[in-house]
């Protein structure tokens, strides 16, 4: 099977970002951040809102819920559900990718 070759900004995954990073990065309002963390779609660190912080893949989750929602026109609801199977869909492949090399 060819492999697809990709390119993209290689982002530290010790680094977290704020709220108000994730908008900046994202170009959204704070108001829809707040939804996907009411929605499961974002887990961030820490108690309360003003100490809440977000793992760099947070920002291709938001990127990836914007055009879901401008884009298809989804919900957040479907959002949420749509994101929890693209990840079942990743971590099936990188399984089978494991199994298929372990094979090889």
């Amino acid at each position: 099977m060819p492999r697809e070759a990709i390119s993209g900004t290689v982002l530290d995954e010790r680094i977290t970002l704020s709220v108000v990073d994730i908008c900046q990065a994202c170009g959204c309002r704070e108001e829809w951040v707040l939804k996907l963390v009411d929605h499961g779609v974002l887990e961030p660190d820490g108690a309360e809102r003003d100490d809440w912080r977000f793992s760099v893949e947070s920002i291709t989750r938001v990127i990836t819920a914007r055009r879901l929602h401008r884009d298809l026109g989804v919900n957040i609801e479907g959002i949420a559900l749509t994101l929890e199977l693209l990840d079942e869909v990743n971590a099936l492949r990188t399984r089978i990718e494991r199994l298929s090399l372990k094979n090889d």
